[in-house]
């Protein structure tokens, strides 16, 4: 006779790979994680100075003004930024599977500082409603996931339709580490309203007058107010994946 508990443990053993099946990879936790904070915040303005007594008021000599100290040396500028092509892209993820959003709409600059990246300058801004599902074939669900994702649960792009990065600082080695990666990218990244300072590791390369430029790292989209948590059983992934394959030619 086949038994109540043999009958739970053939179940058991057929639930478990079923169960392995439908959870799919998390593709956050294959990039590295970019390290954000809050931006500093701005320095309180030094009160105006108090205004020199008027010559003759108080009987005492006006004192003869300063030598004029003589100007530092400015550092060396950047050169003038170059328009950027590419793509921009986003990995989001939930438990049954992952979707990669592209951008079609955008627009970016970047600039070299003495014919380097180190000391250069690199930003961008991204009308998030051109957002796109990469899939083989679309259908009726391609079209509902897009909508979706532009609605208040998610970018909500009708009161946030811009999302910006503008660099502080680029310099040679990764930060966090990352294989392959050649430069450290440091500035003000602003999503669905919130701005948070970000850096994240990148592979630039400069071959003659072409500059090119790579990076894979991953956000918490909570930390830009993204708190939609999907539904009770396909739970949305903390962890996005933005992806930048960008280029330029030199003048």
């Amino acid at each position: 006779m086949f038994s109540v508990s043999r009958f739970a443990a053939v179940a058991a053993l057929i639930a478990v790979p079923l169960l392995t099946n439908g959870c799919a990879k998390d593709p956050s936790k294959d990039a590295p994680a970019a390290k954000v904070s809050d931006p500093a915040p701005e320095e309180p303005k030094a009160p105006e100075a108090a205004k020199a007594a008027e010559p003759g008021k108080t009987g005492e000599p006006t004192p003869a003004p300063a030598a004029a100290a003589p100007p530092a040396a400015a550092p060396a500028a950047a050169a003038a930024g170059v328009a950027l092509t590419g793509t921009i892209q986003a990995v989001g993820s939930k438990v049954t599977g992952a979707h990669t959003l592209n951008f079609k709409d955008w627009k970016g600059s970047a600039a070299l500082r003495d014919g380097k990246p180190e000391g250069g300058t690199l930003e961008f801004t991204v009308n998030v409603a051109s957002l796109e599902e990469v899939t083989k074939e679309r259908n009726e669900y391609t079209g509902k996931l897009e909508e979706h994702l532009k609605s208040p649960e998610f970018f909500d792009v009708a009161k946030f339709p811009a999302a910006t990065f503008k660099s502080s600082e680029i310099k040679a080695g990764g930060d966090p580490v990352a294989a392959g990666s050649t430069h450290s990218i440091k500035g003000s990244l602003t999503l669905r309203g919130v701005t948070k300072e970000v850096s994240f590791p990148a592979t630039v390369a400069v071959t003659g007058k072409d500059l090119s430029g790579k990076a894979e790292f991953s956000i918490n989209r909570k930390d830009f107010g993204i708190v939609y948590p999907g539904k009770p059983d396909d739970l949305i992934r903390d962890g996005v994946v933005l992806k930048l394959d960008l280029k330029a030619t030199l003048p």
